[in-house]
């Protein structure tokens, strides 16, 4: 997919795109670093634990889906100029070694700027999913971005 720019898409429009299969190693790495809880990091405490097993940290869950937007989204040729923040992060399902994601991204809202004509916001609602269709992250940022010039239409 080309990057995106403010004017491509209405809201309603929905993107769906990647495909990660989450390693048990990275799950491991990525908590051990900068999650290390019990059911993150440790196979014994985990398997005696309420999940059963090892799970990824929610942090790690959002960076992946973080590059399929990126990968997907935001390419060189993007109108993107990142987000001011999110007002939604949630992790409904657990997000285990061997589980494959893929993301799905919902333009809630187009918000043109009130200072900057050139560029504007989209409220995006982004939901991984898991080889059983389960919503397993959802994201919700505003996503600024510039609008087309004649020169890149």
């Amino acid at each position: 997919m080309p990057g995106i720019w403010y004017d491509d898409y209405e809201a309603g429009h929905v993107f769906e795109f990647g495909e990660v299969t989450m390693v048990e190693e990275e799950i491991i790495n990525f908590a051990t670093k900068y999650d290390p809880q019990p059911f993150h990091v440790d196979k014994s405490a985990a398997a005696a634990g309420m999940y059963g097993g090892i799970i990824a940290s929610g942090w790690h869950t959002v960076s992946v889906c973080m590059r399929m937007i990126v990968d997907n989204m935001m390419g060189p040729d993007s109108g993107s100029l990142g987000s001011p923040g999110l007002s939604e992060v949630s992790w409904p399902k657990p997000v285990r070694p061997g589980d494959t994601l893929r993301l799905r991204a919902e333009i809630l809202e187009k918000i043109p700027s009130k200072s900057k004509p050139d560029r504007g916001f989209w409220r995006v609602r982004f939901a991984a999913l898991n080889q059983n269709d389960e919503e397993v992250a959802v994201m919700v940022p505003m996503q600024y971005f510039m609008k087309r010039t004649s020169e890149q239409s």
